[in-house]
């Protein structure tokens, strides 16, 4: 590492804030934080209150989920489809493709080993 940088880095320098990220205000932070806070008191509350029945309750919880996630992204990693963030959500999607990939063809394996492997039950 070079030493003017390393002295810029701990004296203050601004050789890390040269960057041309948007980042949220305070304001937005607040709503994300109250939102996040929000969307997991809901579901908190329908399942120690038995609100709703099993399957109902279960498709509520994956929709407050999936909101959840959308909060995350939007106020706290500030993805969007604005062009600063374009390359962030770019690779944010190939990541969540990626991830889906990997679940989707660990369990698929995982049902043929099981289907193929585990001995019969014929008497």
């Amino acid at each position: 590492m070079d030493l003017s940088i390393y002295y810029s880095l701990f004296n203050g320098g601004d050789v890390m804030s040269n960057h041309n990220t948007s980042h949220g205000s305070l304001k937005q932070y607040i709503i994300g934080f109250i939102l996040s806070i929000i969307l997991t008191i809901v579901p908190y509350y329908l399942v120690t209150n038995q609100i709703l029945t099993e399957g109902p309750l279960l498709f509520a919880i994956f929709g407050f989920a999936i909101v959840q996630l959308l909060v995350q992204v939007v106020f706290f990693l500030h993805l969007g489809t604005s062009k600063d963030q374009l390359w962030n959500t770019l690779a944010f999607v190939f990541t969540l493709i990626t991830v889906a990939i990997l679940v989707a063809g660990s369990i698929w394996i995982m049902y043929n080993l099981q289907h193929n492997m585990m001995p019969t039950m014929s008497m």
